[in-house]
């Protein structure tokens, strides 16, 4: 009996291995199926273009930023591309971590799919464009301001890069706090009012959060912390509109067993 329920078990383990690789495959896939569109139209160079923009429109007229590396002018731009990719790739990445985790969860759970993938898909997306839109050129405009005039700034693109990968993936996770908190409040693992007695250390690990990951100037770190305090508040708006339906339902599930019993 003992040996026939390990040998069940390993069984199980290894088709969750197998299940496992098969979705990875199909994410990297995709992925790469968007880099190899994306290489062949705009171009490495168009899609990097874009992401200097910030950068060379703060820079003094006719200053171009570097590249110290033999290769950098070309791994750089396919650097940026495969990002650009991933991003395109980041709905069906987040579906196939989904499918992969659903058949252990129940029902009224696995309907919370579509909404999960559909909105951190867009928060991603919408901290990225706050990280680019509004971020990179105040920040930008701040340091070339801010520098002596004895001084002609020319960034090396390689290290330009990954500052702003660095910031857009900050961004994009910082923008998931409203949904990390309303799994929170769905799950029954936390409550609502608890998310408001720890307000105060949320607000204070936010603005040390910011210090760790962004670079060592205070509006880049007010930038993220900011926003992050905001996304919890309109995390916990959203769950006690969740607490308030579960507070419904039960009270109606209440009245219809009432009535059954009175019957």
């Amino acid at each position: 009996m003992t040996d026939a329920a390990d040998s069940s078990s390993q069984d199980t383990f290894i088709s969750h291995l197998i299940e496992l690789r098969s979705r990875l495959m199909r994410a990297v896939v995709a992925v790469l199926a968007i880099f190899v569109v994306l290489f062949l139209y705009p171009g490495p160079s168009a899609i990097y273009d874009v992401l200097a923009q910030p950068m060379l429109s703060s820079l003094p007229q006719g200053t171009r930023m570097i590249a110290t590396g033999v290769i950098t002018p070309f791994m750089v731009p396919i650097k940026v591309t495969l990002l650009a990719a991933f991003v395109l790739a980041l709905p069906y990445v987040l579906y196939q971590a989904w499918a992969f985790v659903a058949p252990g969860l129940y029902r009224h759970e696995q309907r919370l799919a579509l909404p999960l993938i559909i909105s951190s898909t867009l928060l991603f997306l919408l901290g990225m464009a706050f990280c680019y839109f509004v971020v990179f050129h105040t920040v930008f405009s701040f340091i070339a301001n801010f520098a002596p005039e004895s001084i002609t700034p020319a960034p090396d693109i390689e290290a330009y890069v990954n500052f702003v990968l660095t910031l857009f993936i900050a961004f994009g996770v910082t923008f998931e706090v409203p949904i990390a908190v309303i799994l929170l409040v769905k799950t029954g693992m936390v409550s609502v009012k608890k998310l408001r007695e720890v307000r105060g250390y949320v607000i204070v690990g936010a603005f040390v959060l910011a210090a760790v990951v962004t670079p060592p100037d205070v509006l880049s770190q007010i930038l993220l912390a900011l926003p992050l305090c905001l996304l919890y508040e309109i995390g916990i708006l959203a769950g006690r509109m969740i607490e308030k339906q579960k507070a419904e339902a039960a009270e109606a599930e209440a009245t219809e067993e009432a009535r059954e019993v009175s019957e």
